[in-house]
């Protein structure tokens, strides 16, 4: 465990295993941090070096002065990967946290050698309706106040900075997406909190993306089943594209029927 300072933010991270570099981002929302990483950690350490920054706010990553917008989260995910990494890296985000990894990635394709985006959206009204109205669960008090460096006394106000800006970000239009060229493999649960035509909206708008519907899962798709989410993060990561046999989407302009 350590703390980088950057940028006037002091991150907090861990890091285990050997093998390249993958950065995991964990999903968001006040008492959400990268223990949601928990069930997958030990079997990705087996095949990478894995990094697992905790965002301003979350976590044991204290707040600072001002909103918490994607674009800021992006660009300390950006400070941290030039900072404490130095290389290309591979890119999980999870969630809030996939937003954070889209905008990383179309802001510095430099810096992402693959990216894997679980359960994100690329415009807020991707979630099902509903899925972000009332109070968050009362766990979630508990869960900060345990480990945030702030206190639990901060808790409302970091959840109150993180309703704004869930309330009209992200905002991209799909044909945004059509920049980022990093192949991509987009997973969502079969009964997530995303819509599944959003999702497949953001599988058809990245020009080299893979798509994964994990069935029986929630937006907890991760913990829900890690062993096939591992299975499919690790192939996908760690193999080259197969040749289809039939393939439509992928078919090369010449030979399209």
């Amino acid at each position: 465990m350590a703390t980088v300072t950057v940028d006037g933010v002091q991150t907090w991270y861990e890091e285990r295993g050997h093998g390249d570099p993958l950065v995991l981002l964990h999903p968001g929302g006040a008492g959400v941090d990268a223990r949601a990483f928990g069930p997958n950690l030990d079997a990705l350490a087996q095949h990478f070096h894995v990094f697992t920054p905790e965002r301003r706010a979350h976590g044991r990553t204290p707040d600072v002065e001002g909103p918490i917008t994607y674009e800021l989260m992006a660009q300390d995910t950006i400070a941290f990967l030039d900072t404490v990494i130095g290389q290309p890296v591979h890119l999980l985000g999870y969630s809030d946290g996939a937003v954070v990894a889209l905008l990383v990635a179309l802001s510095r394709p430099d810096l992402v050698s693959r990216l894997v985006l679980a359960a994100g959206i690329f415009h807020h009204e991707g979630w099902h309706e509903g899925v972000l109205d009332g109070e968050p669960p009362a766990f979630l008090r508990d869960s900060y106040g345990q480990i945030s460096p702030d206190g639990i006394g901060h808790y409302d106000v970091v959840a109150a900075k993180l309703a704004a800006t869930h309330a009209d970000e992200p905002a991209l239009d799909a044909s945004e997406l059509q920049e980022l060229t990093t192949r991509t493999l987009v997973m969502v649960a079969d009964d997530d909190e995303v819509r599944l035509e959003h999702a497949v909206e953001m599988y058809r708008g990245l020009p080299d993306a893979e798509l994964a519907v994990v069935p029986g899962t929630s937006h907890g798709l991760l913990m829900e089943k890690p062993d096939m989410c591992h299975q499919l993060i690790t192939d996908f990561l760690s193999q080259d594209p197969v040749a289809t046999l039939a393939p439509i989407r992928r078919a090369s302009p010449a030979v399209k029927p």
